[in-house]
This record gives C-alpha cells, structure tokens and sequence, in this order.
C-alpha cells in the first residue's frame, strides 16, 4: 500500500513539474513574440511616419538659415615653393588646430549631411550652434591631423574622396582604403568628389560614369555604406549636372560660396574654404558674415 501511495506521489510530482515547465516555457515563448511584434511594429510606425513627411518645396528650403559649412583641403605647413594663392587651400597645422579649437571653445556642435539634408528638407532641429566640417580631393593630412584633432573635441568630419588618389603615396600622400572604412565606422561621412577631380561643366556621356557612377561604387564597397553626398570639384556646377547626381542616387551636393539654385537648392549647398591665412577670430568673423546673409 505505501508503495502504491509513494508511486502515486512521484507521478503527480512528476506531471506537475513538466506541466509547470511548459507553461513557463509557453509564457517565455508568448513574452517573447509579444516583444517583437510590438518592435515590428514601432519599427514599422516609424518607417510610415517617415513616408508620410512631405518634403519642403525649394522656396521652403532657401528661406531656412544656412548652416556654416567649411572646406578644407591640405592640412600642413607651408612650403617655400607654395603660391600665395597656394596657400588658401593649404592650412598650416597650429592654424587648424585653432580653428578647431575655436568652435570648440565657442559652444559648435558639428553635424554631418544626413542631418543637414533633414532639417533642410523636413524642418528637423540641429543644435543650437551647428557646423559642418568637410575636406576634399582624400588628402592623408586629413586623416593623420584632421581626424585626430576633430576627435580631441568631440567632432565629426566630412571626407569628399577622390577615387583616383586613394592609397597612393607619392610626392603627396593619399588615405588608403583601410583609413577611409576607419572613418566611416567612427561615424564620420565619406561622400564622392568624383574619380579624378575633373569639372562637371565639362561632363559629357560615360564621363557621368567614369567620374560619378563608379567612385559611387569604388567607396560604397569600401565603407560598407551608400554614398549620397557629392562635392563638385572647384564647386564648379550647372543645371545639366543636377538631374544626373539625382539619377545616381545623390541626395544633396555642394558647391562653394557661390549662388545657389532656386530650383534644386539642396544640390548646391553653400561652403567657404577656410583659408590657410585666416586666424581662428577671422574664420569665425567670415562664418558669421557669410552665413548669416539673406543670400541665394
């Protein structure tokens, strides 16, 4: 008899272990679907929302207040054989570290195209003093004392990559691919200034190939990431060139301190080329003046 009763015992035990453990198993399953239905689901309300924003008209876009967006190029002292004019394009190494150190110190946040793009189209705020920070033609000064000095503060560049120099170290030395793909996983925006720098008021035919569609494709196997944002070389520019860049996937493009397209003017987003001559209080004084214009 007591056999019996302990036998009996251990079943009932014994069941309501597994029943236990598969409702358990049953209410992790259920907990766990329930997660990602509602994750699904905010993913999905949010790609919607994304839909559903209208873009603002090209009026909408040249009313809203320009961001400073500067341009460097080489970033490296002075030589005796440099031009005058040479050396608006070349910035010695203690002046750019004062530039920097100046929007630092001035309260600027540095924001990247995406963001710009956003507010210019849609309204999105940006922080209070926003800059944009770009450098053109792949040079590795941009790399070695660019990069490492918009890290010490806390910024984030923009890299415009000419495809033809990458890696070569000749008389001036070029970013390799491992150095652009370093950039782009820390966040910072790498965007295309063509294969080999020529004008695109030139462009003709397979030149939109050769200068755009594969250098498009040359970086994006190189970051891992789309390449939506175009400098044109000497921010030389034109109404033929815009229906292209479209056609090749580019969402906006910039061009110097020129005007600006009324009917396209996210393609023609305005910068300055922060001088080798400038001090930190002169850049600041030409951002201020050139930015805050009431300007096409």
């Amino acid at each position: 008899m007591n056999i019996k009763l302990s036998l009996i015992g251990l079943l009932t035990v014994t069941l309501f272990s597994n029943c236990n453990s598969t409702t358990s198993k049953s209410l992790s399953t259920d907990s766990a679907t329930t997660e990602n239905t509602t994750l699904s689901s905010e993913a999905a309300d949010t790609e919607t929302v994304q839909k559903e924003r209208k873009p603002a008209d090209a009026k909408t876009i040249l009313a809203r207040k320009q961001v400073p967006i500067l341009c460097y190029h080489q970033i490296r002292d002075w030589k005796a054989s440099d031009s005058q004019s040479a050396k608006d394009y070349i910035t010695p190494v203690a002046t750019f570290k004062e530039h920097i150190k100046m929007l630092a110190d001035s309260g600027y946040t540095s924001i990247l195209p995406e963001q710009l793009y956003n507010y210019l189209i849609y309204g999105d705020a940006l922080p209070k003093k926003p800059v944009m920070i770009t450098f053109d033609d792949t040079d590795l000064d941009q790399f070695e004392v660019g990069k490492k000095t918009l890290d010490k503060h806390g910024f984030k560049g923009v890299y415009f990559i000419m495809t033809v120099a990458i890696g070569k170290r000749g008389k001036v030395k070029y970013m390799d691919k491992a150095q652009i793909k370093q950039l782009a996983d820390e966040g910072n925006t790498i965007g295309s200034h063509t294969y080999d720098h020529q004008n695109v008021k030139k462009y003709q035919g397979e030149d939109w190939v050769t200068q755009i569609e594969k250098p498009t494709k040359t970086l994006k196997e190189i970051t891992g990431k789309d390449i939506t944002y175009f400098a044109y070389p000497f921010g030389l520019w034109n109404k033929e060139a815009i229906p292209e860049l479209k056609k090749r996937g580019m969402k906006a493009a910039f061009i110097l301190s020129t005007s600006r397209d009324e009917q396209d003017p996210l393609y023609t987003i305005r910068r300055i080329i922060a001088s080798g001559f400038w001090s930190a209080k002169t850049l600041h004084n030409s951002m201020v003046n050139s930015f805050s214009e009431k300007r096409n």
